[in-house]
């Protein structure tokens, strides 16, 4: 920039400052001012418009964030939906399929005492009762799936819940040969519906024993959070597909023959009733893990 001021430098170097005529003194410091003017000005623009290009890329990265965020509430709000249509029409069609499902077994009932010198007749009715019992096990998990209830809040003890639902499991793991290990600190507690919460760990076992056919091992832990208690269940199978990670809690979603794919969906449904949330991974040396994470619940829900 100094060339546009050249004549003020070349007319210094000619004459002394007190030697030049008044009006030249003048025109000379105007010269300067209008430089080092010219300078604060390129200096505040550079400034500004360093400024601007900054917050410019603020608001592109908070505008992608806000965009991405509204995408995940518009696929939630649009699952909900889903899920509520979904209930209504699986509310009506357990409830009619249960309503058919007594009589029914009730015959079963009869024909075995007709039959009961007949083993072939009983091994074929066997089967059909094993058929029944499957479907019934279906209208249940249908009808606890649409259950729209509140948790009865109450504190239990975490080990003696999962000792509960093992016992309960306990005959299966011997046939496929699966060890369990339970790792819960002494009187670890929560505060939640214990039903649910029977129902949620039971659900999660059972996914785990199907994913080790061959045998294995099945962890159960428990510990507090930051945010409340984390109860992990993980199996030592083949992991989950990526497909499988995104999809796991989808109702009617499953990858095993005969599965009703409402196992987990419930599992999910139960920790959003209570304020939590269940998350699905692959553990670093293979097999996969649930962790179903229950917050501590307020003061107004812990008296209800």
């Amino acid at each position: 920039m100094n060339h546009l001021f050249s004549p003020a430098h070349e007319l210094n170097d000619r004459w002394p400052l007190d030697e030049l005529p008044r009006d030249d003194v003048v025109a000379r410091g105007m010269a300067l001012d209008a430089s080092a003017d010219l300078a604060t000005v390129l200096a505040a623009w550079d400034a500004a418009t360093g400024r601007l290009q900054e917050t410019h890329e603020a608001l592109r990265n908070e505008v992608q964030r806000l965009t991405d965020e509204l995408e995940v509430k518009n696929r939630e709000l649009a699952r909900k939906n889903r899920l509520a249509d979904l209930g209504q029409m699986a509310t009506h069609v357990a409830h009619e399929v249960r309503n058919s499902l007594v009589p029914v077994t009730l015959y079963l009932s009869v024909l075995r005492r007709r039959i009961a010198h007949d083993p072939e007749a009983l091994e074929v009715l066997g089967r059909i009762e094993a058929g029944f019992a499957s479907l019934e096990c279906t209208v249940h998990d249908l009808l606890h799936f649409t259950s729209d209830r509140d948790p009865q809040w109450c504190l239990f003890d975490v080990r003696a819940l999962i000792d509960e639902v093992l016992a309960s499991v306990a005959p299966q793991m011997s046939a496929q040969d699966i060890r369990a290990v339970v790792e819960v600190p002494a009187e670890q507690t929560v505060v939640a519906d214990r039903d649910m919460m029977r129902r949620a760990l039971l659900n999660l076992v059972l996914n785990a024993l199907d994913a080790m056919p061959e045998g294995g091992t099945l962890a159960v832990s428990a510990a507090e959070g930051p945010g409340g208690v984390e109860l992990r269940v993980a199996d030592t199978g083949t992991g989950l597909s990526g497909e499988s990670r995104r999809r796991a809690f989808e109702p009617f979603y499953t990858t095993k023959p005969g599965g009703t794919g409402l196992g987990l969906a419930i599992v999910y449904r139960i920790a959003e009733v209570h304020g939590g949330e269940v998350a699905a991974e692959n553990a670093e040396r293979g097999g996969a893990v649930f962790t179903l994470r229950i917050p501590r619940p307020t003061k107004e829900e812990a008296a209800a």
